[in-house]
């Protein structure tokens, strides 16, 4: 996968999860921001789609590529924040010879 800037078109921030306390001291867990960047929100089409759905796996879990230039410290329990749906990082490619662009590999999140 070449990094295309001219593709980079969706404003998106990358969140980690956090726990914290509620004011009566309860832990709770929350989001904090990593980074907001531009990114290439890409969706499986064809047989690339086909090629996802394995078994009696639904066919309604879509999995989505977006693409972002080079940035380390991501990791598959992120989330991705759009104007649109929320995604949950479930993988994390990264261009280490070149260090021009990272690909996240993503479902949307429950409720999102």
């Amino acid at each position: 996968m070449g990094l295309d800037a001219g593709k980079l078109n969706r404003r998106i921030t990358i969140e980690r999860r956090v726990a914290g306390e509620d004011a009566a001291g309860q832990p709770i867990e929350g989001w904090e921001p990593v980074a907001t960047v531009w990114a290439d929100i890409r969706t499986p089409r064809g047989l690339g789609a086909v090629r996802d759905m394995q078994g009696d796996i639904a066919a309604s879990i879509a999995r989505y590529s977006i693409g972002i230039r080079y940035l380390e410290g991501l990791d598959s329990g992120m989330r991705i924040r759009t104007q649109g749906p929320v995604f949950d990082v479930k993988q994390v490619r990264m261009d280490y010879a070149g260090r021009e662009w990272t690909d996240l590999v993503c479902e949307v999140a429950e409720g999102g």
